[in-house]
């Protein structure tokens, strides 16, 4: 064998195990990156995508972690933290839609003060000022979805309806630029007053 040939095949062997050890150490990462990313979801299943300096929001905020809206009848933190006749009327109202044909969701109820902080939060960098974010997101402390005592319903087939039957249950649309808003704002077969022209009028 020529002592060229020999140089050839040290050449392969040594490219061979170069290759082996790459190989190897990409696994291994893969690995250790899998297994990271497990123990940080076994840690939170249901924590959403959705995070402020790394808290996380989830069912007990009254967050919907996969994005879905709740039915009205449901036992999560979202509807089970309504002030009770609120959430009584709801559930009426929504036996009424459906009797009439039209499914009503709430896409959102009861939510926790960190849940609309973040909300806030994203409203002043869609709107760019905390002053024009505040005429559709309260702060924590004025929001009446903290306090349990308003609901957003969904869909808006469900809105137009409630619009025009609500206060036969006392739920009112109590804001002008937000047709999906209602509270429990007189009694059943009452009448509602005039609406907020936003979220920041007094």
């Amino acid at each position: 064998m020529s002592a060229i040939q020999n140089s050839s095949r040290r050449a392969v062997a040594a490219l061979a195990i170069v290759l082996a050890v790459g190989t190897g150490a990409a696994l291994a990462a893969c690995t250790a990156m899998g297994a990271t990313t497990a123990a940080i979801q076994g840690a939170n299943p249901t924590a959403s995508p959705i995070t402020r300096l790394g808290q996380h929001l989830t069912a007990a905020d009254g967050f919907s972690p996969d994005g879905s809206s709740f039915s009205p009848f449901a036992e999560t933190p979202a509807i089970g933290n309504l002030e009770p006749g609120l959430r009584e009327e709801v559930r009426h109202a929504a036996l009424g839609a459906r009797s009439a044909g039209i499914e009503m969701v709430v896409n959102t109820g009861w939510r926790s003060e960190r849940y609309q902080q973040k909300l806030l939060d994203d409203a002043v960098v869609t709107y760019g000022s905390e002053e024009e974010a505040l005429r559709w997101v309260s702060s924590p402390r004025d929001s009446m979805h903290v306090t349990g005592r308003a609901v957003d319903i969904g869909p808006t087939d469900a809105d137009s309806w409630l619009s025009q039957h609500g206060a036969d249950y006392g739920l009112c649309q109590t804001l002008a630029n937000e047709m999906w808003h209602f509270e429990l704002a007189t009694s059943p077969g009452g009448v509602c007053t005039q609406q907020r022209s936003d979220a920041a009028a007094g």
